[in-house]
């Protein structure tokens, strides 16, 4: 039997396939070559075309089937991962209204943050556990307010993961997960958020059917699986967001776990039982893959925006030609601290735990006669590390407090630049699994058909490739420089 997970990301599809027995991954790819755009119509805006994404991951999925490495008709059970926060909008025809608003998207930040002052916001934050922002609900009600057109036409709002649900399947829901995700969701009432969705003035109905995250989602349509030389007997048996399906693709499940990722957007998310907020909302706490109305088990979240997309930008705006390996061996000539070259690495949308700012980026202390390349390269890498470190820090206030974090061994984490700045600045070990957002959807999927008896059975042959432990010396030539960069941050927040 085989497990097929794939993995909604920004810039690509990941798809891969599991045997369900062995758990070994039998064929990775990734769809499109070229990264997928960002639709930016106005500043602070990010969109994306949902029609898009279901072209691709049906390009990814064709892809690896051309591989012959293995019998498609094989596989019965599909998770799906996707990119967190995005708003999907559907007529009564199942078709999209829009672009969907995407996870890095600002403009519903004001709407948020006065929905906030309006209701009575120590106990919205209590019930909630986040302020409403620039996440979905308050997308809808930008929506709402500036294309009513549209508003009027709307069925079914869906999150990026239950929209790919719903092409596959031709059922409409989604999970408590996501609804939490997108602050539907009221953690003390262990339900839909009456409190939101009246402020706003949305109708219930447009939330589709609630079920777990592992649990039965819809069987492949006919049509669908015949397009793709599939079994019509498949099944989608989870969905999740990106960074929880990470934390569950790293074996995070238990309060005090703690995974990383450091793709188009950075994020540490640890497991807690406890119903935590920050009392400003720079992290966000969210209902865990695992989180139940009985047994709460909780993701809190720090976003970093600008992470990868970073080093991308660094890669074409220099005109480098280089590969990312290439650009990672030039930075390794450069010292730490880049001979004082640092970069701000927040030209990515309102950064949640800069308290929504549009901060934008920005390279500090540029000396022209002592800094080349690898110093712009290893500074971006660094800048990341240190943004990773101030958020690490909002986290072990709000009592996070990791032994030590886990990664993949995947996007940033594959640079040693980025690895050494990362376990510097924070002072905390680093352990690398070679796990990706497929292979956590491909677990997933087999937890929620009940091919494993649990969560825990369905990570237990999980193991760590290496561990990175801080070296004392490193650790204190990091903090140096790390409060150089703090000292750049706090000015530019001050004016």
């Amino acid at each position: 039997m085989l497990l097929l997970g794939i993995d909604l990301g920004t810039s690509s599809i990941k798809v891969s396939v599991m045997d369900a027995s062995s758990q070994k991954i039998i064929a990775s790819t990734s769809f499109p070559d070229k990264e997928t755009p960002i639709i930016s119509p106005q500043s602070g805006w990010a969109e994306q075309d949902p029609n898009t994404w279901w072209q691709h991951i049906k390009g990814a999925i064709l892809k690896l089937n051309a591989s012959h490495l293995y019998q498609p008709s094989d596989i019965k059970y599909i998770g799906i991962a996707y990119q967190m926060h995005g708003l999907v909008l559907l007529n009564k025809q199942g078709e999209s209204l829009r672009n969907a608003i995407i996870w890095c998207d600002s403009r519903a930040v004001e709407i948020g943050q006065h929905a906030l002052l309006t209701l009575k916001e120590e106990k919205f934050l209590k019930d909630h556990l986040n302020s409403p922002g620039n996440f979905t609900a308050s997308k809808l009600k930008w929506v709402k307010e500036y294309e009513p057109n549209i508003f009027e036409k709307i069925h079914h709002l869906m999150l990026p993961g239950d929209f790919v649900s719903y092409r596959f399947t031709g059922e409409a829901n989604t999970t408590i997960s996501a609804l939490s995700e997108g602050i539907f969701w009221n953690f003390r009432e262990k339900n839909i958020s009456n409190t939101l969705l009246d402020h706003y003035g949305f109708d219930r109905n447009l939330i589709p059917d609630v079920h777990s995250v592992f649990e039965d989602h819809g069987k492949i349509l006919p049509t669908v699986a015949h397009e793709l030389g599939l079994s019509t007997d498949i099944r989608v048996t989870y969905k999740a967001g990106d960074q929880p399906n990470n934390a569950l693709s790293l074996g995070a499940l238990e309060p005090g776990e703690v995974a990383a990722t450091a793709g188009t957007s950075g994020v540490i998310y640890g497991v807690t039982d406890q119903l935590v907020h920050d009392e400003h909302s720079r992290v966000n706490t969210f209902a865990h893959v695992n989180y139940s109305r009985e047994l709460p088990r909780l993701g809190v979240l720090l976003c970093i925006n600008g992470t990868g997309i970073t080093n991308s930008w660094i890669r074409q705006i220099t005109g480098a030609s280089q590969s990312y390996e290439q650009m990672n061996a030039i930075a390794e000539n450069s010292p730490i601290g880049a001979k004082k070259l640092y970069t701000l690495p927040f030209g990515n949308g309102a950064e949640r735990m800069l308290r929504d700012r549009v901060l934008q980026a920005s390279v500090n202390e540029i000396d022209f006669n002592r800094h080349t390349q690898a110093e712009l390269f290893r500074s971006a890498q660094e800048g990341v590390a240190f943004s990773f470190r101030y958020g690490l820090d909002i986290l072990r206030a709000n009592g996070m407090m990791p032994s030590n974090i886990r990664a993949g061994n995947a996007n940033m984490f594959l640079s040693d630049v980025f690895r050494q700045a990362f376990v510097g600045v924070t002072n905390t070990p680093l352990e690398l699994y070679e796990n990706d957002g497929s292979v956590g959807a491909a677990i997933g999927a087999g937890i929620g058909a009940k091919v494993y008896k649990d969560a825990s059975e369905g990570i237990k042959n999980l193991a760590s490739k290496s561990s990175i432990e801080p070296k004392k010396l490193e650790t204190e030539q990091y903090e140096e420089h790390y409060q150089n960069w703090k000292k750049l941050l706090i000015d530019k927040l001050n004016n």
